[in-house]
């Protein structure tokens, strides 16, 4: 049984490129290299202990949206997540020619 999501208003700095990024409730990742963090056993609830790197390792249109799966370098673990308005689109036609590991080592070192 799935539990119901839970709002979460946070902010945060990405782990993987450094950008700050302003929480609306609905942010799960970064929207300028699309990484995340493994925190939620079930989405928004923060229960995870893993806390590890979740990668944007693939995307997908579905219903005229993009669906972006992020997976945990840690554990293993996937999830699939709207894609934000806010959302680089370099990021992600990077994510869907498979090169975004490319793009996110040319964000290393700069902040917004």
């Amino acid at each position: 049984m799935r539990k119901r999501f839970t709002r979460q208003i946070e902010n945060f700095i990405c782990d993987v490129c450094g950008t700050s990024v302003i929480g609306n409730g609905y942010t799960n990742h970064c929207p300028v290299c699309l990484s995340s963090k493994h925190v939620d056993i079930y989405p928004g609830d923060r229960s995870s202990d893993c806390l590890g790197i979740m990668i944007a390792t693939s995307l997908e249109i579905k219903n005229n949206l993009c669906i972006i799966t992020h997976t945990c370098l840690k554990c293993g673990h996937s999830r699939k997540n709207k894609a934000a308005q806010n959302d680089s689109q370099k990021a992600l036609r990077a994510l869907s020619q498979g090169k975004l590991a490319p793009y996110i080592q040319t964000l290393k070192g700069k902040t917004d």
